[in-house]
């Protein structure tokens, strides 16, 4: 953990959570792999706080086949039926079937497109992530134009769980956009 000084105050002083602020949070991903880990753990938080999943992460990596959307997509109903019984994952069946469900879609779309980064950043204005100027977190929003437009598709394609407020804070995750507070030593 860092010893910076000036933080998103939304991490509070959790280790979990502050390291996932300094290390990853509002940071560009361009690993599709990357994108599907996150597809599949926002799309786990729905109705959860951030820190609940993060603190079941690992075991969502190992019961989700290292976040490889070509194995989860294979999952049978079985297999659906045993993950959602572990303790080691937020134990909701239509949430793992969503993501057995996610990853057929993912699948589709990197197809489609070439990759799922590709399919992303057409969503965004000049293929770009969004660099906001944020003094306080309550200025920061919970969805945009951006995020309801790349929902309502994902809706369209069939992505399940995956509204725009979750859609929203997928893109902070992967740095499509960064809300790090302009007084954070980790706005980079």
């Amino acid at each position: 953990m860092s010893e910076a000084s000036n933080r998103c105050p939304w991490c509070g002083n959790d280790p979990l959570y502050v390291a996932y602020h300094d290390t990853e949070w509002g940071k560009k991903v361009t690993d599709d792999q990357i994108f599907f880990e996150f597809l599949i753990l926002e799309s786990a938080q729905a109705g959860l706080s951030w820190i609940t999943v993060l603190k079941k992460r690992e075991g969502y990596r190992k019961l989700f086949a290292g976040f490889d959307p070509v194995k989860v997509a294979e999952f049978t109903e079985q297999q659906i039926d045993k993950i959602a019984q572990d303790p080691a994952i937020i134990r909701h069946r239509g949430k793992v079937a969503a993501a057995v469900n996610n990853a057929k879609v993912f699948l589709t779309i990197q197809k489609e497109f070439g990759s799922f980064y590709n399919y992303l950043y057409t969503f965004m204005p000049n293929g770009q992530p969004i660099q906001n100027q944020l003094a306080s977190m309550k200025e920061a929003p919970t969805s945009t134009s951006q995020s309801d437009a790349l929902s309502k598709d994902l809706k369209k394609r069939g992505i399940k769980f995956f509204g725009t407020t979750i859609c929203y804070a997928f893109m902070q995750a992967v740095g499509m956009v960064n809300d790090h507070l302009d007084s954070c030593d980790f706005k980079n």
